[in-house]
């Protein structure tokens, strides 16, 4: 395939043109903080029932199953002046700024609407709601391809540059988180946006609307700097190609192609893929469930009682945000150092098999937790909080999951790069395809999640039981089955010492 030649003729992208692309993953991540600490509070605020939240957040994998591959498809096809990717970035972060505006004021456009605010359930809200967060997640997957895709053009085939730019991706990442979650915990942080603050939007829903629209000035400032100042060549498809892909209407063929894409895939991408499909079965259930289990689990309390059950559920939840600030600091220096504990460990797929385990082991200790929890509250009439031995436990498994997290968000995305160069698939569909894996496991556990907790007795542990069964499952792939990457060739003269200056 011819779409890749452009950029593999192309010399390496100095490194601060990586450092720029990677820091959009900052204010994308902002924002996605905001959502997983704050949002399911709020849903709950407009009246949508605790059972239903993990249903909300099928929309961001169904997008991703279909958007991911198709932007990806038209991004490695893209011959716009402006360049292949650029373009897609920017339309991706317009509408991430509009989506986030649309969420932040449900409540207000609920109430103009005609939305009571005596009652607690808002379907108008709602539904100004869920648009915006179906937006949202077209616009994240729309931004966050074409800047994976943009990192291994920039790296120009060098795979020790595109796993050092994936890992500065993953960095960025968890700079987002921070500043989300510390965002998220300032009760008063309204007061900077007064005008947030109104009838239908009481002081949380206002720290919520003022967290957004900083979440959107940082995300537009880093988008803006760095298509600014990193440029692409306009991109020429070679002649004849054109006419391939076309049908007798003139309209290129994009499903056939991604139908294609899976049908010629080698065999180490497909195994990336399997990996990828069982860390993401393990990963998601604690990503949409990990404050709940602390303020459910672990502190014992009850998101839809009343009185000290019900703040003894608000502590937890904000003790879990405690928790993913400190996983996020993790997240931070672990990848920082992934390409240091690779060679470590003797490569990157032993990294990921390990990293795998630990993930196995974290999960599983979420039921020891629980168990030490409960027995702690066993003989006490009046609700109480943990023990400060066992809140020290549960903030623990938070941060020591930053480390695999770290490999979850670089490697295979490093993988996926230097897989598709060797094959000849483009940067783009291949992003796409290796989306798929993650996007499908997170609709399986959306929907059966729920059901399989509540045939256990209710609670979040039996998700995460079977989260540790294919954390381990996905380690023993990649120690076995993975194949390894070919070696390091560096591409161009100057590829060493920019990889050092990366160090």
């Amino acid at each position: 395939m011819e779409v890749e030649r452009a950029s593999s003729e192309n010399k390496a992208s100095p490194v601060r043109n990586i450092f720029l692309v990677t820091s959009i993953a900052a204010g994308v991540q902002f924002g996605w903080a905001l959502q997983l600490s704050l949002l399911t509070p709020y849903v709950q605020l407009l009246g949508i029932p605790h059972k239903w939240a993990a249903f909300i957040w099928l929309c961001g994998p169904i997008s991703g199953l279909l958007v991911q591959p198709i932007v990806g498809y038209y991004s490695d096809r893209s011959t716009s002046r402006f360049g292949r990717r650029r373009p897609f970035i920017a339309a991706g972060a317009a509408l991430v700024a509009s989506s986030v505006f649309l969420i932040g004021y449900a409540a207000d456009f609920g109430h103009l609407s005609g939305d009571s605010l005596n009652k607690p359930l808002k379907p108008r809200a709602i539904v100004v709601f869920v648009v915006g967060f179906w937006i949202l997640d077209v616009a994240n997957n729309m931004l966050q391809g074409p800047c994976r895709a943009l990192l291994a053009d920039l790296s120009a085939n060098d795979q020790k540059r595109m796993r050092i730019a994936n890992n500065l991706f993953s960095f960025f990442m968890a700079v987002g988180n921070v500043l989300g979650y510390s965002a998220g915990s300032l009760k008063k942080l309204y007061t900077i946006l007064p005008f947030t603050h109104t009838k239908a939007c009481d002081e949380y829903c206002a720290n919520l609307k003022t967290c957004f629209f900083i979440s959107i000035a940082l995300l537009l400032t880093l988008t803006t700097l760095a298509l600014t100042l990193v440029k692409e060549k306009p991109f020429t498809e070679p002649e004849g190609d054109s006419a391939e892909k076309e049908d007798t209407h003139g309209k290129v063929m994009c499903f056939g192609e991604i139908v294609g894409a899976f049908k010629e895939l080698k065999r180490p991408m497909l195994i990336l893929l399997l990996v990828t499909c069982f860390n993401w079965i393990a990963w998601f259930p604690f990503v949409l469930f990990d404050t709940d289990w602390m303020g459910r689990e672990v502190f014992g309390g009850d998101a839809t009682a009343k009185g000290k059950s019900k703040d003894l559920y608000n502590v937890g939840v904000r003790t879990g945000a405690l928790g993913l600030m400190l996983n996020s600091v993790v997240l931070g220096f672990t990848s920082l150092g992934v390409e240091h504990l690779a060679r470590g460990v003797g490569g990157v797929k032993r990294l990921w098999g390990i990293a795998n385990f630990l993930l196995a082991a974290c999960l599983a200790m979420t039921v020891l937790v629980t168990k030490l929890a409960k027995e702690a509250r066993n003989g006490h009439p009046v609700a109480t909080p943990p023990p400060g031995g066992i809140k020290a436990g549960a903030l623990a498994l938070f941060a020591v999951l930053g480390v695999p997290q770290a490999v979850t968000y670089s490697i295979p995305f490093a993988l996926a790069s230097i897989f598709s160069n060797t094959s000849g698939a483009g940067q783009g569909l291949s992003l796409g395809v290796l989306n798929l894996a993650i996007v499908i496991p997170q609709m399986l556990v959306s929907v059966t999640s729920g059901p399989w907790d509540s045939l256990f007795g209710g609670g979040n542990l039996p998700a995460f039981v079977v989260g540790a069964i294919a954390a381990a499952i996905s380690g023993i792939l990649a120690l076995t089955m993975l194949p390894s990457p070919p070696p390091d060739v560096p591409n161009s003269k100057n590829a060493r010492p920019v990889i050092a200056a990366c160090h």
